[in-house]
């Protein structure tokens, strides 16, 4: 994965506001916050914060911070989208200790399901939980949550514990069972209502 480098402006202002001003200047506001400092309010170029969108998930995931000549790692929190335009409106960056977990949702993968025996058994994935939430050391993030496919039947129930890139430590924050993340489905049906009952419980 490429490393996603933010250039940053400090900027002043903050509320609705300023935020509605920086956008007009054709780039995106966001908020630095976390650790022992105070909160602050930043801006990148509308152009290469989509750069970034490209390059990764980006949310979930460690940025280098740039502001002159400083540079700092962090980690994308959130991020908002005009519901309509699809317009980056706004962005939450962290800062973090790298010997503290940090919690964070990060997309599952799935991966040789053009290989899986459900294909020729006629069956179909039906994702449960396209995130998963966990605790884990921020040098240790991975870019996604990888599922292998590659030997999943018609009725296999796809768990947590089926992932198969968590890094030594990462725990899961639903930790009180090893809860479904797909299933696979016979043509004619399945394991649906199991899954609903395992996100029911």
């Amino acid at each position: 994965m490429a490393e996603i480098i933010l250039n940053v402006d400090v900027r002043e202002g903050v509320g609705t506001g300023s935020a509605r001003a920086v956008r007009r200047a054709g780039a995106v506001p966001g908020i630095l916050y976390g650790g022992d400092k105070a909160p602050v309010a930043i801006s990148v170029s509308e152009r290469e914060f989509r750069k970034s969108l490209y390059t990764g998930n980006l949310r979930g995931q460690l940025v280098t911070l740039k502001h002159g000549n400083e540079t700092q790692p962090v980690i994308a929190k959130a991020i908002d989208f005009d519901p309509v335009t699809d317009r980056p409106l706004h962005f939450d960056l962290m800062r973090f200790d790298a010997s503290v977990p940090v919690k964070v949702d990060l997309t599952v993968q799935f991966i040789n399901g053009d290989e899986a025996p459900f294909v020729r058994q006629g069956g179909t994935l039906e994702i449960v939980r396209h995130e998963v939430e966990i605790m884990v050391l921020a040098d240790r993030m991975p870019h996604t949550l990888i599922v292998d496919l590659a030997k999943a039947e018609v009725g296999a129930a796809i768990r947590f514990s089926d992932i198969t890139n968590l890094p030594e430590g990462a725990t899961p924050v639903i930790g009180d069972r090893d809860f479904m993340i797909a299933t696979v489905k016979a043509p004619g049906g399945g394991v649906k209502e199991e899954a609903e009952e395992d996100e029911e419980g």
